[in-house]
């Protein structure tokens, strides 16, 4: 019985990739200290149960959504296909933590409740119907990684902090081209599997990958703007010196795919340095309001 009930656990946690929301933490927690500080206690803990859920949620669901696909594709690693979490329980998971997740935001504010809330009715759409609509799935999956600086704003502050802003543009540009190469990368199976019709079978690999390439340039601008006129990034060591690298990887990626270096290889380098240099820009934005360092 012991084992059974692990093994479940173990299914649920793969289902709602419960790993994920260590990051989206981080980001309220740095959205708060910059906006107005870290709140009392049971509001922090509040503000923490509310990304941990609906992140749980929204993958939840996503699986629900997908398990013909998954199927279709052997993703004999996620729990639905496996036969580990049946159907039914994987849409109640989902709907129990979109609950959770909103019903801690009500006790905060009713904004953070707002934000919650639509959030977790765009997550339920996006798996639903959205993820096959030309760019309109890949703007709300950058948009999902820049909602937590908002609910963390929304919890310390009245107002839409100048930092928070800037913040989220930069994390929204990096996300849209992810998402973009990401389609890039995917182009044959998507084509196949999905019948995708998305931004790469309409304007090409190419200007798609130049498009990108903006986009980071972009988003790289406005951090280079943030550490010249934006405390308490402005001349701080503690930001200076890991958003370079970031930004430098940042700026490798988009080059290799706007000179088109396509094969495996790079194709998973990119993948996962993208990933773990926005996942490092947000323990910089974390590092940087707790510590200044003057150059």
């Amino acid at each position: 019985m012991q084992y059974d009930m692990m093994n479940k656990a173990v299914a649920i946690a793969r289902l709602t990739r419960i790993e994920h929301s260590l990051m989206l933490v981080i980001a309220v927690v740095a959205a708060e200290l910059i906006s107005g500080g870290i709140p009392a206690m049971p509001i922090l803990a509040l503000s923490i149960i509310t990304p941990i859920f609906v992140s749980m949620g929204s993958f939840a669901i996503n699986d629900y959504f997908d398990v013909h696909t998954d199927r279709e594709n052997k993703r004999k690693e996620r729990p639905l296909v496996s036969g580990a979490i049946k159907e039914r329980e994987a849409f109640a998971i989902a709907m129990g933590c979109f609950a959770i997740g909103c019903a801690a935001s009500a006790f905060i504010n009713p904004l953070a409740f707002v934000i919650a809330l639509a959030f977790s009715v765009l997550a339920f759409l996006y798996s639903y119907r959205m993820k096959n609509m030309l760019l309109i799935g890949n703007v709300y999956i950058a948009f999902s990684m820049v909602i937590p600086f908002l609910y963390g704003n929304s919890i310390t502050a009245s107002s839409l902090n100048i930092n928070i802003l800037l913040i989220s543009f930069t994390v929204f540009l990096s996300g849209l081209a992810r998402e973009i190469h990401g389609m890039i990368r995917d182009q044959k199976g998507d084509l196949k599997v999905r019948k995708a019709r998305n931004l790469i079978f309409h304007i090409g690999r190419e200007r798609s990958a130049w498009f990108a390439f903006t986009l980071y340039m972009e988003a790289i601008a406005v951090s280079v703007f943030m550490f010249f006129f934006m405390a308490p990034f402005a001349y701080n060591v503690v930001y200076m010196a890991p958003i370079a690298a970031v930004d430098i990887a940042l700026f490798f990626i988009a080059l290799g795919y706007v000179r088109g270096w396509y094969n495996d290889g790079f194709f998973r380098l990119s993948r996962n340095l993208s990933l773990g240099a926005m996942a490092v820009a947000i323990l910089i934005y974390l590092a940087s309001a707790l510590v200044y360092i003057a150059i």
